[in-house]
């Protein structure tokens, strides 16, 4: 008789298992740590957080898997590759710049320590285990783990109409994409009899003919709830206002991470799972990169600067946009190899770093300036150079100008993808997609440098207010990294000709 007992590779489910662990003791903790001391909770989270990225170096030397089926050593739950290392670095690395800038919000807030800590790190967790997940179910289970606490730290301003606005917005359009998604996955599994993704990809290449439409049915329905973590349009809906009501590290968090989670899901099950049917999904995700770019962008290009939370609303369209981008290579995968999904984790990485210091400058100028308009950011350079400075090479950077190279060499690797793949119609979509976001990018920038507006007869002197120590944090850590990739964009742009998968 065959033992189903297994032997788990504890090092290699290390990092979500370190970000989960640590939640549960920052929950419990908070039990019994005093009012006054709760800013401990912060500093474990931001260390367990550090701790999980950490435990990321021993996993480089080879694969790994665990959580394998007996009869089947290659179809496994658990894989460690190149692909989930790039990925669980992105989503930890993220976290932990999160956790940095909320050490200030969640104090001056007066948000429930605990019970904030917590969510984020077991969002943080789920987002890690995602890329690493090999079957359908842990993949469902860990997108549903890494959304359901963000439904609640969106909804954590107590008291905010916007707040709870935008996380009821959330939950119920998520949770309808779920169900949509599930149901795919019955389909996929009724037609194939397996959820290991190995499995599906081999059975799907041999469907019988009266099973092939329920097959088709589940590989489109499978693709929702991925699509709407990565805000693709039509299920972008949620993006402006779920950013607007949201703290705004988690603002800055669903922006990257919540990106991330999508992304990551749609590679997995295309280009693993259902490559028999890349007729199907290829096409789809095409025509869904050219709306949501051209309607991510359109948007952004609308918002007035003198609106209340008009930056915050920027930024989330720009983030809809850069979606369009990001799925521009997937959509390739469908008719080339899928090495071309390393053109979409080089973008990744680049957006990664660029947003989050975008929102550190955001949470920064909201100090003194609460409404988050665009035109609170004019003569930013004359009040705080070094941040004006540093919002403007992130601008620079997510428009893909010089001196943000590592912007203009993503999105090259990107167009490429399209040329290579024979989607010219997509790469001259994404050629204007880029001239149209230009214009925002640099009026955002120029404002920067304008002369601040004179105050009026017997208005107050503008206050100077300190700047705490996390965000300057924050900030320095992205402005770094962003100029650290510029300088050297190979360290990210060979992912985009390496595979990714073994």
């Amino acid at each position: 008789m065959t033992s189903l007992v297994q032997n788990v590779d504890w090092a290699a489910i290390a990092p979500p298992t370190i970000a989960a662990a640590v939640g549960l003791l920052v929950l419990v903790a908070d039990l019994f740590v005093p009012e006054r001391n709760k800013a401990v909770l912060g500093w474990t989270s931001v260390a367990g957080l550090a701790a999980a990225t950490l435990a990321l170096i021993p996993l480089r030397s080879a694969d790994r898997h665990t959580f394998c089926l007996a009869g089947d050593p290659g179809a496994c739950s658990y894989t460690v590759d190149g692909f989930t290392l790039v990925i669980q670095f992105l989503v930890l690395a993220g976290a932990l710049l999160t956790a940095v800038l909320s050490l200030t919000a969640v104090k001056e807030t007066r948000l429930p320590a605990g019970e904030y800590w917590f969510l984020l790190l077991s969002s943080a967790a789920g987002a890690a285990l995602l890329p690493a997940a090999r079957d359908l179910a842990t993949l469902i289970v860990a997108l549903e783990v890494a959304s359901l606490p963000a439904f609640a730290l969106v909804g954590m301003r107590r008291g905010d109409r916007l707040s709870s606005e935008a996380a009821l917005k959330f939950f119920l359009s998520s949770v309808a994409a779920t169900a949509v998604s599930l149901m795919g996955v019955s389909f996929v599994y009724a037609v194939t009899g397996s959820l290991h993704l190995t499995q599906v990809a081999e059975r799907l290449e041999h469907v019988p003919g009266q099973l092939d439409t329920l097959a088709v049915a589940g590989v489109a329905l499978t693709l929702v709830g991925f699509a709407f973590k990565t805000a693709a349009v039509p299920f972008h809906f949620w993006v402006p206002d779920t950013y607007i009501g949201a703290p705004l590290p988690i603002a800055a968090y669903l922006s990257v991470i919540g990106k991330a989670v999508g992304f990551t899901g749609l590679i997995l099950v295309t280009v693993i799972a259902f490559p028999a049917y890349s007729e199907v999904w290829g096409p789809a995700l095409a025509v869904l990169a050219a709306l949501t770019m051209t309607i991510g962008n359109v948007a952004a290009l609308r918002q007035s600067p003198d609106r209340a939370h008009s930056a915050v609303r920027l930024l989330a369209w720009s983030s809809v946009g850069q979606a369009g981008y990001l799925l521009v290579p997937i959509a390739a995968a469908a008719y080339t190899e899928r090495d071309e999904i390393g053109s979409t984790v080089a973008y990744a990485l680049m957006y990664a770093a660029v947003n989050l210091g975008a929102f550190a400058v955001a949470a920064l100028v909201g100090r003194t300036s609460p409404q988050h308009r665009i035109s609170d950011y004019r003569g930013l350079y004359h009040r705080r150079p070094a941040a004006a400075l540093a919002m403007a090479f992130f601008l620079l950077c997510l428009a893909g100008l010089p001196p943000g190279v590592i912007g203009l060499f993503a999105k090259v690797t990107v167009f490429q993808s399209a040329v290579d793949a024979g989607l010219g119609w997509l790469a001259v979509v994404m050629a204007v997609n880029v001239v149209i976001a230009l214009y925002y990018y640099l009026q955002w920038t120029a404002l920067l440098f304008r002369a601040p507006e004179p105050a009026q007869d017997g208005a107050p002197a503008p206050v100077r207010a300190a700047v705490p120590a996390p965000v300057t944090l924050a900030i320095a850590v992205t402005g770094i990294l962003a100029v650290v990739l510029s300088g050297a964009p190979q360290l990210v742009l060979r992912y985009a000709t390496t595979g990714l998968f073994h």
